[in-house]
């Protein structure tokens, strides 16, 4: 089968149409119900129409072809290899991909003049829409759904892959509906899914070039330029830093800030976990499950995380507390954090705790780099915004994390998601 200069093999075929190939190949290994595979398609066809002139473009179906998969070190769909003449060079690209790292892949497969002229083929585009949310979080995914079946023609962007920090938070306990605790990766999943179902489109996994909030345009990829009557801001937050010596340089490497990503990593180890709030606590009860001993450093005499959460971790025997301490350096003897430096706040007395990595949870931070424009804000950096989530400035509105609020949970991201959609379909059926 053949698409837009793209052919689909298996098995079978893999040696004549890679191995044995003269010149330049990528292939996408790809499954099927997989969102960024969906998310990666439209791409590699794109780039396809411009390149596959001068370039073979291959798909293989990841799940009927597992053990060439395996045999070939791809544990992940989508993932996309890149071969010259029958070796593997460039990149390996997996999960939510983005175009320009797949074009940057593809010019180096090329003569760098070949690969310009071909360049310059490309042409930007522009894009109309009644609304365009700009993050795909629960506040996001559930303004599209909400502004999708008000029949706005809505449009989704995210950097990355729809869900944010829901999509990394191993089990939620507390979502109206669902009585067992649901995996935040499949919580997300349904929301895009029922945003899709409503019509929304989605740019995700896209490298956002530029965002100008008064004139209501972004660009997409140096490519599209999306302009919408009506915006909506739901980016989220990050974790917030430490930013003492180490954190910076060996983030990734023994310092991580997400628990499902990285516990696994440490079965049988010493970690240490910075903060001692709800994330960090609920954090390290998950954490338990794969280390062998887990210190808890806090800033303060006692916990802040809920009393259930509270009482497991203190009952824990796995679990020790430095309370009124604060970490004050990361310290790596071989390339990765083996030790933490902290100190007694209530004596001064600075000492050193050895462990194999750290998890930092003390807080998030609004995501407010995309834009230049100046929102009316709070102390802490977060917008303001009224009743209506509108922010100040026209037309634009803010949702979820980024806005000021006394609690930031998932519930009260999709209840701002819902105003923020309600009242701008209000004013655009005015």
């Amino acid at each position: 089968m053949e698409q837009h200069n793209i052919s689909y093999i298996n098995h079978d075929e893999w040696e004549k149409e890679v191995i044995l190939a003269k010149g330049p190949v990528v292939v996408d290994f790809y499954s099927s119900e997989c969102p960024p595979c969906e998310a990666l398609a439209s791409k590699y066809e794109s780039l396809a129409a411009i390149y596959g002139e001068d370039v073979k473009f291959l798909k293989i179906f990841r799940q009927e072809n597992r053990n060439l998969a395996e045999s070939l070190g791809v544990k992940g769909s989508p993932t996309v290899l890149f071969y010259h003449d029958g070796k593997h060079v460039g990149d390996t690209l997996s999960g939510g991909i983005r175009r320009a790292d797949l074009e940057r892949n593809i010019h180096n497969l090329l003569p760098s003049d070949r690969a310009k002229k071909l360049k310059s083929m490309e042409k930007p585009f522009r894009s109309e829409y009644d609304i365009m949310i700009i993050g795909a979080g629960p506040a996001g995914l559930t303004a599209a759904i909400y502004a999708a079946q008000a029949k706005m023609k809505t449009v989704l962007v995210d950097r990355g892959m729809p869900g944010g920090n829901v999509s990394i938070t191993h089990q939620v306990s507390n979502y109206p509906g669902f009585v067992a605790p649901q995996p935040g990766f499949m919580l997300s999943h349904y929301m895009a899914e029922q945003a899709r179902d409503a019509g929304a489109h989605f740019r995700q996994a896209v490298d956002i070039t530029s965002v100008d909030l008064k004139k209501k345009e972004l660009v997409v990829d140096e490519l599209e330029t999306i302009h919408a009557r009506k915006i909506i801001l739901a980016t989220g937050s990050s974790p917030r830093p430490l930013n003492i010596p180490g954190e910076q340089e060996y983030k990734g490497r023994g310092v991580s800030y997400c628990a499902t990503c990285d516990a696994k990593y440490y079965e049988g180890k010493h970690v240490v976990v910075i903060g001692g709030g709800n994330t960090a606590i609920e954090e390290a009860l998950f954490i338990d499950k794969f280390t062998g001993k887990i210190t808890v450093v806090h800033q303060f005499d006692k916990l802040q995380a809920n009393k259930t959460s509270a009482d497991r971790a203190l009952a824990n025997p796995n679990i020790e507390f430095a309370f009124s301490h604060e970490p004050r350096a990361f310290i790596a003897d071989n390339g990765s954090v083996n030790k933490v430096e902290v100190e007694n706040l209530k004596t001064g007395e600075r000492h050193i705790i050895e462990c194999d990595g750290v998890f930092v949870f003390v807080g998030m931070q609004p995501n407010l780099n995309l834009f230049d424009e100046k929102f009316d804000m709070d102390q802490w950096g977060y917008i303001n915004v009224d009743d209506s989530m509108h922010t100040s400035i026209p037309d634009v509105f803010a949702a979820g994390d980024i806005v000021h609020k006394q609690y930031r949970q998932i519930t009260t991201a999709v209840a701002d998601g819902t105003i923020a959609a309600m009242a701008a379909a209000k004013e655009l059926e005015a």
